[in-house]
């Protein structure tokens, strides 16, 4: 094992047993939440290591980085059943370049955006992209996200789509406060959206510093980046994430 798969395995056992005490505090069972390997600003060969330990949810936050490291990892790990996600802010002119790489996009948060999701999979003959609504829950528009009462509007238009498959709601923590009563604002407007959309039972929250606090609150995908691969340096703060992971 290499120095830097052995420093994987080892933070990848941290971030389980985090998860697993996290689960048990809840009464929750372990497989109810999956674990989103945040490789941004990192090496396809990072990514490769992770999905040799067992990591095969991959997930990227800027397209133009994405795309090139899903295809470097394809020839890395050619019989790796990896699936990548898109969590980053996504403009509608990036589209059709993101549904030629992504399994799921969890970053879609107004019907225009949608809209050229759906036109981009029709485009490119693919399968039904899956998609999660993101939510936003501090009332912050810089940082992405869909007021909490345009969600049932949003999510109606989805399942009109003939090209996008609504999975769920995603959401990124309020800055600088207690993430706790966010999550709880989120679970609830995620358990009125399943009532009309029963096949949306995904809830991404929770990231290296509130993953027990979202999965308290019913979290089913934490994304992490940071307690899994390490610190990053400046190419984390770009525009294109939507927080830190």
């Amino acid at each position: 094992m290499s120095t830097r798969q052995a420093q994987l395995a080892a933070a990848l056992d941290r971030v389980e047993a985090r998860v697993r005490g996290a689960c048990a505090a809840a009464g929750r069972a372990r497989e109810e939440v999956r674990l989103l390997a945040v490789t941004k600003t990192f090496p396809a060969s990072d990514a490769a290591l992770l999905t040799d330990l067992g990591l095969t949810d991959l997930a990227e936050n800027r397209d133009q980085e994405a795309g090139t490291k899903a295809a470097e990892v394809g020839r890395l790990r050619p019989d790796a059943a990896i699936r990548w996600h898109m969590v980053g802010r996504l403009q509608r002119n990036k589209a059709r370049s993101v549904v030629r790489w992504a399994d799921e996009v969890q970053s879609v948060d107004s019907v225009r955006l949608a809209d050229a999701l759906d036109k981009a999979v029709l485009a490119e003959g693919r399968p039904r992209l899956d998609v999660l609504i993101q939510a936003s829950i501090d009332g912050d528009p810089g940082r992405g996200g869909a007021p909490l009462p345009e969600l049932p509007e949003l999510a109606a238009y989805i399942a009109r789509t003939g090209g996008l498959r609504l999975r769920g709601v995603m959401a990124v923590a309020p800055l600088g406060a207690d993430p706790g009563p966010a999550f709880e604002r989120l679970a609830e407007a995620a358990e009125r959206l399943r009532r009309d959309h029963p096949g949306a039972t995904e809830l991404s929250a929770g990231m290296s510093g509130d993953l027990e606090q979202a999965i308290r609150h019913g979290s089913t995908c934490v994304r992490v980046g940071t307690a899994l691969l390490g610190g990053r340096g400046l190419a984390s703060l770009e525009s294109g994430s939507p927080g830190r992971a």
